[in-house]
């Protein structure tokens, strides 16, 4: 046990330089690649549509997330195309809606299959006992540190014996911070795309809003594996 806890701890670091590498990469795309008019007329396309815009989008991230596409990416596309605040409310209300119709298709409609699948995964039995004993509060620290991915997450959940209405709300909640920052490294490669008319002390302000995003996204994680880990349903060595 001590011996697999030194391994987290070792590979825990690597998460928040793939984000930083992330950060890098978005930038460097900003420069080097005509994103500035890309997102020009992807805009002009959204905004033509309306609010149907709006409902495209998350139409396109329930099912992406129901068929397993990474919701990063798309979480960053979100913040990209409408900015931090608007981008936030869209991907939390689409990723609630995709995490919701996941666990209602495992515990109604396919729970033969996401049973199989759930029994391939050493972490699926940890997890189940730990919602059975302690219910939601396992729930919020799995979404804020995800021993599974998440859209797979969003399936097993359903087969474990929370409630459908306290996962929701859970869920909702517990996603925030991971969904502000993904929305903000979107929102920020959108500003450094057009980083032309930004003044020095805008482009301060922006580094100090994504550092102090990731440091209170850093902070909540380490918290949510330490308890899991006392909890027994910590991420597998």
């Amino acid at each position: 046990m001590a011996e697999r806890g030194r391994k987290t701890a070792r590979g825990r670091p690597w998460k928040w330089i793939a984000v930083a590498l992330l950060v890098a990469g978005v930038v460097a795309a900003a420069r080097v690649l005509p994103v500035a008019a890309w997102t020009k007329h992807l805009e002009t396309w959204i905004s033509g549509m309306g609010a149907a815009g709006y409902a495209v989008f998350y139409a396109v991230y329930v099912v992406a997330v129901l068929l397993f596409v990474p919701g990063a990416a798309l979480t960053i596309a979100g913040g990209f195309l409408f900015g931090l605040w608007r981008g936030t409310l869209l991907v939390a209300a689409a990723a609630t809606t995709a995490a919701a119709l996941a666990f209602l298709i495992a515990r109604h409609l396919a729970r033969g299959a996401v049973e199989a699948r759930a029994r391939k995964d050493r972490r699926f039995t940890a997890i189940d006992k730990a919602i059975g004993e302690r219910g939601w509060k396992i729930v919020a620290l799995l979404r804020l540190s995800p021993a599974v991915p998440f859209s797979l997450s969003n399936y097993f959940y359903g087969l474990t014996a929370i409630r459908f209405w306290p996962y929701v709300l859970t869920s909702a909640l517990a996603m925030l911070p991971g969904t502000v920052l993904y929305v903000y490294l979107g929102a920020a490669g959108k500003a450094a795309a057009r980083g032309a008319g930004r003044t020095g002390a805008e482009n301060v302000y922006l580094g100090l809003g994504l550092a102090a995003t990731i440091a209170v996204t850093v902070y909540l994680t380490r918290v949510a594996r330490t308890a899991l880990r006392k909890a027994g349903a910590g991420p597998a060595a």
